[in-house]
């Protein structure tokens, strides 16, 4: 019963450091900052030139489209180191299931390749 209560202690600092930290920290940073506004510094660029047109601009899909497939193949690494560590533990079976891993992987960026998502100057 005593090993319980003190996971229970121990997660409850944890829970109330984790609070109060950074409450404190930026609370001190707020004191201790300079704080001298200006007709200047409210401008929406501190760099002296006049914002010009929207602020707000339509980008296209394909930038994210271009984003979310470096963030896939990005994983697949992540996926693949521990396999490589591990291959002589795992055997023939692993090998098998990282190929069909790959595979599927393959298929989504000849996928991605037919549907022209890496192409930057597409009409």
């Amino acid at each position: 019963m005593n090993l319980y209560i003190n996971s229970y202690v121990i997660v409850t600092i944890f829970l109330i450091l984790g609070i109060v930290f950074p409450v404190v920290v930026l609370s001190i940073g707020k004191l201790l900052r300079p704080h001298k506004p200006s007709a200047g510094k409210e401008t929406t660029y501190e760099s002296g030139n006049e914002p010009v047109g929207d602020s707000q601009i339509r980008f296209n899909v394909r930038y994210y489209l271009y984003a979310l497939m470096f963030v896939i193949f990005d994983i697949e690494t992540v996926f693949l180191y521990p396999w490589a560590v591990a291959y002589k533990q795992l055997g023939l079976f692993a090998l098998i299931e990282m190929t069909i891993f790959i595979g599927l992987l393959a298929i989504g960026l000849i996928y991605a390749w037919k549907k022209k998502v890496f192409k930057w100057n597409s009409i």
